[in-house]
């Protein structure tokens, strides 16, 4: 019998992983190399040209090489070892921010620069993610393992862009990005001496597989449905943040005020995880990811009565607890991929994600221009609900036993975890 409190190994557990605890360390590392070379090399681009338009296209180059990256070199993911994957993508980004701090670099090669640090991105999320599975097993330990670096990402988006700016007022832009290479060459050196070499997860024929390989993971009704549910909340949850500011405006709010309608949904989607990661069985997670994808856009519905600051953070927060439906979406993604395709499958995920984020705030902006930020948002809301809505019933349609709504992979995730409670006692 599943309780709704859970008997889990707790993120504690997590971090007795001697591996997973320099994967953690090195994704702090390269979280923070991101997100102040993304401030800094803005700031350096307006400085250079006084161009607001460049400026913002520096930024938006974060988003646009993750799809071309992603189906041109996912298969890496799967075709060397894991390690070195990660290692050499770390390295290309530290170079890479190295020749941006040359003066002599020019401003083309600054945005073609930042399209390379943005293209090996997804190669190497995708691939520490797989990775994760190998180090932390692929039942509840990778499930919160996967959650804490959300966790940390989410945390590093509300303190990164601080602290780079408290950073430029001591260094200029260039010597800031400087840093930044420093804490890429520090995760590589983190991943190189803290983690296991592994061999290459694909076969010498499927190593040899190309695009269409990768395109081909969405073959299987499965995957594509749980790949859907991974690429389209994303599409409609970056609406509001891309409409803060007019959005504050409209209501007369301060520049403070900005700042909290910016926070409030990543400070309920770690609360949200914590909660979900420390409270829930592993069964609940999985039961609860559908319901929670079909509430977690009914927030958005109170911006059509205008509301004040106080009700649009409490609407965003809650918007972003919801995102703890993605512990129990991982579980369901990583029995559904074979292993020798779950680094392409990751990459693929990862790309996705990033890349429909960047459309939905095009998006966002645009419908903006011709109705009224409210109406927006309240519209993002019925247009994501209906779609998830849709993609729900694909994934029932494709569980395992479809006939009891997916009772078999839960009983199947309560049986692995039970043997992976009874390993860690014996």
């Amino acid at each position: 019998m599943s309780t709704t409190l859970a008997a889990t190994p707790g993120y504690r557990a997590v971090f007795a992983v001697r591996e997973f605890r320099f994967v953690f360390a090195a994704h702090l590392f390269s979280l923070l190399g991101v997100v102040v070379s993304e401030l800094a090399l803005t700031v350096l681009v307006y400085d250079l040209t006084r161009s607001p338009l460049l400026s913002s296209l520096t930024f938006a180059l974060g988003f646009l090489p993750y799809l071309l990256g992603g189906t041109l070199l996912a298969g890496f993911a799967d075709r060397y070892p894991p390690r070195r994957v990660l290692v050499v993508c770390d390295l290309v980004c530290a170079g890479c921010v190295a020749l941006m701090v040359l003066p002599t670099t020019p401003v083309a090669g600054l945005l073609v620069l930042r399209c390379a640090v943005a293209a090996v991105a997804p190669v190497f999320q995708g691939t520490r993610i797989a990775t994760l599975a190998d180090i932390l097993g692929e039942g509840e330990l990778f499930v919160l393992g996967r959650s804490l670096l959300r966790i940390l990402s989410q945390s590093a988006l509300l303190a990164g862009f601080g602290a780079g700016g408290l950073l430029l007022t001591v260094v200029t832009p260039r010597g800031a990005m400087a840093v930044t290479a420093v804490t890429f060459l520090a995760s590589a050196l983190l991943l190189r001496c803290g983690t296991a070499r592994r061999p290459a997860r694909a076969s010498a024929a499927g190593s040899r597989e190309g695009i269409g390989a990768t395109w081909g993971v969405l073959r299987d009704r499965r995957i594509r449905a749980l790949m859907l549910l991974f690429w389209v909340p994303p599409l409609f949850a970056v609406v509001p943040e891309a409409l803060a500011a007019p959005y504050a405006d409209r209501i007369g709010a301060s520049s403070a005020a900005l700042g909290l309608l910016m926070c409030a949904m990543p400070v309920g989607t770690v609360l949200g995880e914590l909660l979900a990661g420390s409270a829930l069985s592993a069964a609940t997670r999985s039961r609860a990811v559908l319901p929670l994808l079909l509430a977690g856009f009914l927030p958005f519905l109170l911006y059509a009565l205008r509301p004040g600051l106080a009700l649009a953070t409490v609407a965003l927060f809650l918007a972003g607890a919801a995102g703890a439906y993605t512990l129990g979406l991982d579980a369901w993604f990583v029995d559904a991929v074979p292993e020798e395709r779950r680094g392409r499958a990751m990459t693929l995920m990862t790309a996705g994600m990033m890349t429909v984020q960047g459309l939905g705030m095009a998006g966002a902006g645009l419908a903006a221009e011709f109705v009224p930020v409210h109406a927006v948002v309240a519209g993002a809301g019925v247009l994501a609900t209906l779609c998830v809505a849709a993609l729900a019933l694909e994934v029932r349609a494709t569980a395992p036993r479809a006939s009891d709504g997916g009772t078999a992979g839960v009983q199947a995730t309560e049986r692995r975890d039970a043997a992976e409670r009874a390993a860690a006692s014996g």
